[in-house]
Parts: structure tokens; sequence; C-alpha cells
């Protein structure tokens, strides 16, 4: 007979870190906010730890889009955002709008 996960059941709740991360992910804070909780999580049992490693590669992933945003991506103008056009469809249209 095949062992049942940990986390298997449904009658578990749901890991505070994936409650978080459904709510968005949008500032630093909120980053660091889920990725504690998924530590927590994973060192509770919650969370598997081949699933915390694939969401701790995701996060890395994420983090470095945000760095080349803010390196590469050219300002919008009348704010402080940076936009990245990975391809020419993404890029804006309307060159007014980019300085």
């Amino acid at each position: 007979m095949a062992r049942r996960k940990k986390n298997a059941g449904g009658d578990q709740k749901v890991p505070t870190s994936a409650r978080l991360a459904d709510s968005g992910i949008t500032t630093g804070a909120d980053f660091s906010r889920v990725m504690a909780a998924l530590l927590a999580d994973t060192i509770a049992g919650r969370i598997e730890p081949q699933r915390a490693n694939a969401s701790c590669n995701v996060a890395g992933k994420l983090i470095r889009m945000v760095e080349l945003q803010h390196r590469y991506g050219k300002r919008v103008e009348g704010t402080e955002d940076r936009i990245l056009a990975l391809t020419p469809i993404a890029a804006p249209t309307d060159s007014k709008q980019i300085q």
C-alpha cells in the first residue's frame, strides 16, 4: 500500500504562505512576509521541502526580474515606474510615454 503524504489530507489548513501569496506580492514587504511564512510552513511540515525549494527558485527569478526592470527599464512619464519590454509586442507604442 502506498504511503500517504503528510499534507495530502483535505482536512488540513491551507499553509500561511499560500494564503499570503494568493493575496498578491506587490511590495518588498509582501515578498518578505511570504518568504518568512514559507520558511515557517516548511519547518512546521505544512509544505514539502521540494515544493518550498521550487518556490524559492521562482522567488529568485522574480527578484532578478525586478532588478533587470530597475536597471534597464525605461521610465514612464509622470511616474517613478520603469517598463522593461521583453519583446517588441510588449513595448509601448506611444513614444511620448517613454523618456
